[in-house]
């Protein structure tokens, strides 16, 4: 695998715990609402399909490739509520970090508070190049964004625009 291996992390309101398949059960019923799709397409999987994905990610990508993937459940620090989870996938010449935060918990400032915490982990394990693809109809990801320092660049990836994070 390329890049560093996740490790929890903790900020003041959440704690970041890298994904494992055992995840998927708590996690089902957080991205169990067809509006997170708006953006990134598809729908909620059923548990077993979900169960399978978080095995596929949780092995990460096969070993010749010069990827990482690196993957957190968000959790809320106070009662342990799984909230939504962060992801970065790591190559040699850039980083795509991405958020998803389920329905009833968006507009509390913890997609924010999850990706700056993933994007200085990121920084303090030297990696630099920093990108997000967003559609450009999703208003609440473009204003993370923003949030994190993120700029929009002329570069696209299928209807969504990539957002960079100055260097």
């Amino acid at each position: 695998m390329f890049g560093p291996l996740a490790e929890p992390l903790r900020t003041r309101r959440l704690v970041l715990e890298p994904l494992t398949v055992h995840h998927a059960d708590e996690m089902a019923e957080v991205l169990d609402d067809p509006r997170l799709h708006d953006y990134i397409g598809g729908e909620p999987l059923p548990l077993p399909d979900l169960r399978a994905r978080y095995a596929r990610l949780s092995q990460g990508p096969s070993p010749f490739h010069q990827e990482g993937w690196l993957n957190w459940v968000v959790r809320r620090l106070r009662d342990a509520q799984p909230l939504g989870t962060v992801q970065a996938t790591v190559t040699p010449t850039e980083t795509s970090i991405a958020w998803v935060i389920g329905m009833p918990y968006q507009g509390f400032g913890f997609a924010t508070e999850a990706a700056a915490a993933l994007i200085a982990w990121l920084k303090a394990h030297n990696v630099h190049r920093i990108t997000a693809a967003i559609h450009p109809d999703n208003a609440p990801s473009r204003s993370v964004a923003t949030k994190l320092g993120m700029r929009p660049t002329e570069r696209t990836a299928a209807e969504e625009t990539i957002w960079q994070l100055p260097l």
